[in-house]
């Protein structure tokens, strides 16, 4: 395996990409005892520089105390885990536990972004189904939008954007008079859904959704040449978290089941639940968590995966 200076400035760190990165210039120096999971981390030394590293520098959870439970944690907010019981469970404080949230949610939106590329370079997609689920910041006063877009039949979940929006409905004048007028952002979001997707999609690809008559729009702005097929909305049933519809056949069950799966593991998106998000940002870091997850566990069982899986270049 090869080692490299970490100092930028160093010639050795330089010619890391190069066939004679691993040419003697950088030698071990003793190790130290890592008290956090017990185990004796081999140092190393630049002979050009004299920079002193050691093997855990090229490890993602370089510095990080707790580091034994990244795995176990990944896995329990991804299957409707609180944070509070992840802390009790893990014997840690709940800080701990919020900030790795944002360290994990981070990771897995990178790994996401490599596994489209890997995914979907040479074979681009033909057809998405995409729409919103609602859900609220801390009260009802105040909903947040989750724009989804699935790949049809296999289930994969391609991108997500979560976005503020106004209260509908009787609430909306409470709303106003408590909370003042609320911005709507979800124009933005399915504009960067689009970007982030374009990439990604046969110029050719089917869309499908429901009804909402600003869809349409943003498909031919961004896809001139798709085709977009809008489907009447349904009533929810009583199983499937009430995203599944009262039909004999869903057209639009891809995504429908998926949101229904969203709502049954991510315990901010419950129905009836005290477990609601005060920051937005926690919930995307949340969502991208399940959504790798997701794709590389429910939808595909991929007996390889590892959450928080250690870098290529050496893992302490």
């Amino acid at each position: 395996m090869k080692r490299y200076c970490i100092n930028s400035d160093c010639s050795e760190h330089q010619s890391k990409h190069l066939q004679s990165a691993n040419s003697g210039r950088v030698s071990k120096k003793g190790t130290f005892y890592r008290l956090c999971d017990r185990r004796y981390i081999q140092r190393f030394k630049c002979l050009v520089c004299r920079t002193q590293f050691s093997k855990a520098t090229f490890d993602p959870d370089y510095r990080q105390h707790r580091r034994e439970i990244n795995e176990m944690l990944f896995l329990f907010l991804a299957s409707g885990v609180t944070q509070r019981r992840s802390a009790i469970l893990l014997k840690t404080d709940r800080k701990t536990i919020s900030r790795k949230l944002k360290i994990l949610g981070a990771r897995a939106k990178e790994d996401h972004a490599e596994w489209l590329e890997e995914r979907f370079s040479e074979t681009p997609i033909r057809h998405i189904q995409f729409d919103d689920l609602e859900t609220v910041e801390h009260t009802k006063c105040k909903p947040l939008s989750v724009t989804l877009a699935v790949q049809n039949k296999s289930r994969e979940i391609l991108d997500i954007q979560v976005k503020r929006m106004p209260a509908k409905g009787p609430l909306s004048r409470v709303a106003r008079k408590k909370y003042g007028p609320r911005k709507d952002e979800r124009p933005a979001g399915w504009d960067q859904l689009f970007r982030n997707l374009k990439s990604l999609l046969h110029a050719n690809v089917l869309c499908e959704s429901d009804e909402n008559p600003h869809y349409p729009q943003f498909v031919r702005s961004h896809l001139p040449q798709a085709r977009h097929v809008r489907h009447k909305g349904a009533r929810g049933a009583i199983v499937g978290q009430g995203e599944l519809k009262k039909l004999k056949f869903d057209p639009l069950f891809s995504l429908n089941h998926t949101c229904a799966m969203l709502r049954a593991n991510v315990n901010r998106l419950f129905r009836k639940t005290w477990s609601t998000t005060k920051k937005v940002e926690c919930l995307v870091d949340h969502l991208w968590i399940y959504v790798r997850y997701h794709n590389a566990v429910l939808v595909n069982s991929d007996p390889g995966f590892v959450p928080t899986q250690r870098s290529q270049l050496g893992g302490g």
